[in-house]
């Protein structure tokens, strides 16, 4: 499906969903705005998901409200709801994360839960949770 300017679509990019409005077709990507979160992105190494030793456990944070990105056209999907606000989005995006993280006690998820309490408390409270 080809989008336009000023669409509302929702699409991967890395490993997070958001949603967000077509501000320009370029050729093979479209250039988004985003609006609001849909899933947080995983924490570590996304080459070795699943893994602590070895890797660079890489801190992933979710792109800023208005962020731009540049996604491949396949991942949008078109988007016909009510666009969530962005902080209240970004918080059930991190809190459903951390559900699926405490189902299984693993070095992995274990890490993961903690990075993102890292950021709650140190980036998204500053800028996102009042």
């Amino acid at each position: 499906m080809a989008f336009q300017a000023g669409d509302i679509v929702q699409v991967k990019y890395n490993s997070g969903k958001y949603i967000g409005e077509i501000l320009e077709d370029r050729g093979e990507r479209y250039l988004i705005k985003v609006h609001a979160v849909v899933k947080h992105p995983m924490q570590g190494d996304l080459h070795h998901p699943g893994e602590t030793e070895g890797v660079f456990f890489q801190e992933r944070k979710a792109l800023a409200h208005y962020e731009k990105l540049n996604a491949v056209k396949s991942a949008a999907k078109a988007f016909h709801e009510e666009v969530p606000e962005y902080r209240t989005s970004l918080k059930k995006s991190i809190n459903t994360m951390k559900e699926q993280l405490s189902k299984e006690d693993t070095p992995f998820n274990k890490l993961s839960l903690k990075q993102l309490e890292y950021l709650e408390q140190n980036d998204y409270t500053k800028s996102y949770y009042h």
